[in-house]
This record gives structure tokens, C-alpha cells and sequence, in this order.
């Protein structure tokens, strides 16, 4: 579901970093974030939850990982809370064909979809490979969801992205980026704009990522939050060893601290109520 450039908001927002095909990571950090029960459903009520991308790769679950945050989202709205779900940089790859990060499960559970596997595209996929490029590959089912969702979102005085927001980002229009993504995935357009698979995209940028940031990246973020009228930007993309960590005077909030068993890094989520930011979860020795 798609929502507005800038959406106000006064409930709880939880912020959840990669999980890179780990549901068990996945439910643990919904579970921190108070968002869902120990069935799976909905417990958040009016809260909201942002994923920041990266559910795919890396791990064999992507497909429950996928199905689980589809139905939560549909939930939530119920419950007249939100959960929005960003695209990353490997949800991006998976939908361009570049399946280098897929695990041997992660070709297995989408095997059903190889009945599709005479379609031309698809021929130059070994037979393993072929079921999920036909969910994957443009306009296919799983791509479809993907197209659902934004790359860019901000919601409060917040901006959450995978990789970063840059100055040339905001002068080439998030709305724009978040448009030609998702055209991108439906199949209405044979492949990202160049401009989106550059390594500084704001699904790849790791200059605010960086420990410490990179030389002049906190000039560059002021800039962003200054231009989108915001108080701060939450990334995931880089992995913080230490767990969820700020940068810049906590204008910039790191949450990818490698959930998925493939890194072993510590539980935390993002928590932002009421103008404050907290770390909710285990701490990290």
C-alpha cells in the first residue's frame, strides 16, 4: 500500500532493520516492538512498524518472511496501526535476476513457480534457479508485492531508507525514485533508471552507515533533513556491530545490527514515541 510523501504521525513507531531470510529473527524483533502475538497476528493496535528493507538473501525463509509481513500489514490497518515494508538494495537485485546471496532453500521454496519457466526471460536460469526467477523476475507475483511499497518514506519528522538519502536524491525527487522502483518491478520499464544503480542509490549508499560516517556526510545529511523538512533519518544497510547506533548529533539512526542467523548480531529494534528515540532491545557486551 502506498502512502502519502509525508505522513504525520503520533503513535509508538517501531523501526525494524535486515533480516535477510530469518523468520525466527524476524518474529523476535516484531515481538520487541510489541507489534504481534505469539500466533503471528497483530497485537500493535494504532502503532506503526517500519521495516527497512532486506528480507531477501542470505537466509532460506524469504518467502514466510514476505507472506508474514504481507498479512501483518493487512492487519494492522485493520487495527488502524501501519506496517510498511521498504525495498532494499537485495530486494532490488532479486528483481533484476541477481540471485548471488540466494541460498539453496531460498531456490527450493519458490519452486511451484517454475510452471511458468517457458517464458523467454527465464531461459537463461539453470531449472533450479527458474521458480524463482518467475516470482521474482518483473511483473512476477513476488515482484509485484515488492512494487507495493515504497523506497522512500517519511513519516513524522522522520525519513526512513535501506541505504541513505542524498542531496542529488532529493534534487531528483523521492517521489520520482519511489515511482520508477516500483514501474520497475511491475515490469513497466525493462530495467532500473541509471541513476538508481549507481552504488551511492539511496538502496546502496553507506556514507551514513560508515563508523565513523564518511568525510562530509553529516554536511550532506543536514542538507537532506533541512530540504525534507524532517528532524532525522533512519538507515539500515550497514551493519553496526555494536548495535543500533546514531551518528551526527542523532540526526542519523543505524539499525542494521545483522538480525539474521548468517550474521548473529544482537536483538534491537528502533523505538520513536513522542520526539524520543530509544534502543529496545538486548544489550551487546
Amino acid at each position: 500500500m502506498k502512502v502519502p510523501l509525508k505522513t504525520p504521525i503520533r503513535e509508538r513507531l517501531v523501526a525494524i532493520g535486515d533480516v535477510h531470510g530469518d523468520l525466527d529473527a524476524t518474529r523476535v524483533a516484531l515481538r520487541l516492538a510489541g507489534a504481534v502475538d505469539g500466533k503471528d497476528h497483530w497485537a500493535g493496535g494504532k502503532m506503526v512498524v517500519v521495516q527497512t528493507g532486506d528480507q531477501l538473501d542470505r537466509g532460506d525463509d524469504e518467502r514466510g518472511i514476505v507472506d508474514l509481513l504481507a498479512t501483518l500489514s493487512t492487519e494492522a490497518k485493520a487495527a488502524g496501526g501501519a506496517l510498511h515494508v521498504l525495498n532494499g538494495n537485495h530486494e532490488t537485485m532479486n528483481v533484476a535476476g541477481d540471485f548471488r546471496y540466494v541460498t539453496p532453500g531460498g531456490f527450493t521454496s519458490f519452486v511451484e513457480f517454475a510452471k511458468d519457466a517457458d517464458r523467454p526471460e527465464l531461459a537463461r536460469f539453470s531449472p533450479i534457479e527458474r521458480g524463482r526467477a518467475a516470482a521474482f523476475l518483473p511483473g512476477g507475483p513476488y515482484a509485484l508485492k515488492m512494487a507495493e511499497r515504497s523506497t522512500i518514506l517519511i513519516l513524522g519528522d522522520t525519513v526512513f531508507v535501506h541505504g541513505g538519502v542524498a542531496p542529488e536524491h532529493v534534487r531528483y525527487g523521492v517521489e520520482r525514485i519511489n515511482r520508477e522502483v516500483a514501474q520497475f518491478m511491475r515490469g513497466a520499464i525493462r530495467q532500473l533508471p541509471p541513476f538508481l544503480q549507481r552504488d551511492d542509490s539511496p538502496m546502496w549508499l553507506r556514507a551514513y552507515g560508515d563508523d565513523p560516517p564518511a568525510p562530509g556526510a553529516c554536511a550532506r545529511l543536514e542538507q537532506v533533513l533541512g530540504e525534507l523538512g524532517v528532524r532525522r533519518m533512519v538507515v539500515g544497510h550497514t551493519v553496526q556491530r555494536r548495535g543500533i547506533t546514531s551518528a551526527c548529533g542523532e540526526r542519523v539512526w543505524r539499525i542494521d545490527v545483522g538480525l539474521a542467523r548468517h550474521y548473529g548480531g544482537p536483538r534491537q529494534v528502533l523505538e520513536i514515541h513522542e520526539g524520543k528515540v530509544r534502543v529496545v532491545g538486548s544489550p551487546v557486551p
